[in-house]
């Protein structure tokens, strides 16, 4: 049996659209000026990203958090960096290597948590 380590990609609804295009089975490739693809390694980092970014920052102001198992001897092969407290370390893997990346996923990427902003009108029906 292959050892695989659980991942986590925090998305916005257009990359989520594209991984559900896939079958669910891969990541779509980076845009021109997105030279890495970077999962994390924990969903409360996912989390805090698809909260603080993904739902703030995108048109639909929705954010999702993605998990899903990758075989931990293709993950070997990628640099792990920290980039803020310890709980943020994430794999950098190249562009140009993730469709070897997304041929290492086993089973089916899923969505685990989605974040969204309430809309000015959905804030007055609640108030």
């Amino acid at each position: 049996m292959t050892e695989a380590t659980t991942l986590y990609r925090p998305v916005g609804t257009a990359e989520l659209r594209l991984i559900e295009a896939t079958g669910w089975s891969a990541f779509p490739p980076r845009l021109p000026e997105q030279p890495i693809f970077y999962p994390v390694t924990n969903e409360g980092y996912a989390a805090q990203i698809a909260r603080d970014w993904n739902a703030v920052h995108n048109d639909d102001h929705r954010g999702y958090v993605t998990r899903f198992d990758v075989r931990t001897d293709v993950l070997s092969a990628y640099e792990k960096k920290i980039v803020g407290g310890r709980e943020h370390e994430e794999y950098w893997v190249p562009a140009e290597e993730l469709d070897a990346f997304n041929a290492a996923i086993v089973g089916k990427i899923e969505v685990t948590q989605t974040f969204g902003l309430a809309t000015e009108e959905e804030n007055n029906n609640n108030a």
